[in-house]
């Protein structure tokens, strides 16, 4: 983990991203991830990536149901070209793809569902239990040996009382953006889902990523309707295997309950 700049910004920037027209974006400082500030968190980016699907030849009545996002690379925190195309359109569902790439470079893929809203009459159902309430203020939340300056700082965190990033999983956390994703722009609520998702797994720390080398490759949002409010929580998990891997799944709730599951695979190895 890189331990440099460990302090939280005095004034936190515009947003995370500047649009610098034609699929081009401005990386800002807020984007940089826990690992090191020259890499992204890849909360930002995917929202990003998510954004450009819903604005993707949109259709009334449809809505994003599920995205995968897949991270070849780390995404640097520098300028980015985002691409979306169609990859299926039918007439109750179609298939999306998207691409962003810095410096001639792919860095993060997806393909995203987007199908029609179910009918007024369909079944409310929920298989979670209720998510615990959302706690009260909370001082600023650490992460031993992390770049903090960056994402951390641009969310709001709120654990259960005496847990936090450092408390071995599972866990629960209630999250909130500080800042926009684009400057000038409204975020939506796939956008939020997506800028939080990322952080499934850190919200779980069961694997001790200090003395092991544990790296999420990709990050599975599910949703069966949009999250309401700015406050989300996720509640989540880690299962892992000898000569296997890790899974990290989340349960995603908003104030009204559940909307959905994050889904993550974790690489486990040695550190050199």
């Amino acid at each position: 983990m890189n331990t440099a700049d460990p302090s939280t910004p005095a004034v936190l920037p515009e947003a995370f991203y500047h649009d610098l027209g034609h699929g081009r974006y401005a990386s800002g400082p807020a984007t940089a991830g826990p690992w090191s500030p020259k890499w992204q968190h890849g909360g930002p980016p995917s929202a990003l990536l998510g954004r450009a699907m819903e604005l993707h030849e949109p259709r009334p009545g449809f809505r994003i149901a599920r995205v995968t996002v897949e991270l070849p690379r780390p995404v640097p925190v520098a300028d980015l070209r985002v691409s979306v195309r169609t990859v299926r359109s039918g007439r109750h569902v179609e298939l999306l793809e998207g691409e962003i790439d810095s410096g001639g470079e792919t860095v993060m893929l997806a393909r995203a569902w987007r199908m029609a809203a179910s009918p007024p009459d369909t079944p409310s159902l929920r298989s979670a239990a209720p998510a615990p309430p959302l706690p009260g203020a909370q001082p600023e939340h650490t992460m031993a040996g992390a770049h903090l300056a960056g994402y951390i700082a641009a969310m709001e965190w709120r654990f259960e009382p005496g847990t936090g990033f450092d408390t071995p999983g599972p866990g629960t956390a209630w999250a909130r953006q500080l800042i926009p994703l684009l400057a000038g722009c409204e975020d939506t609520p796939l956008t939020r889902a997506l800028t939080v998702a990322d952080s499934s797994w850190a919200v779980a720390f069961e694997l001790d990523h200090h003395r092991r080398l544990v790296i999420n490759t990709d990050v599975t949002l599910a949703l069966h309707r949009d999250p309401v409010g700015e406050w989300l929580c996720l509640r989540s998990a880690t299962d892992a295997s000898p000569h296997g891997s890790g899974l990290a799944v989340g349960r995603l709730d908003d104030t009204a309950g559940d909307c959905g599951r994050v889904v993550q695979t974790l690489l486990v190895g040695r550190r050199r």
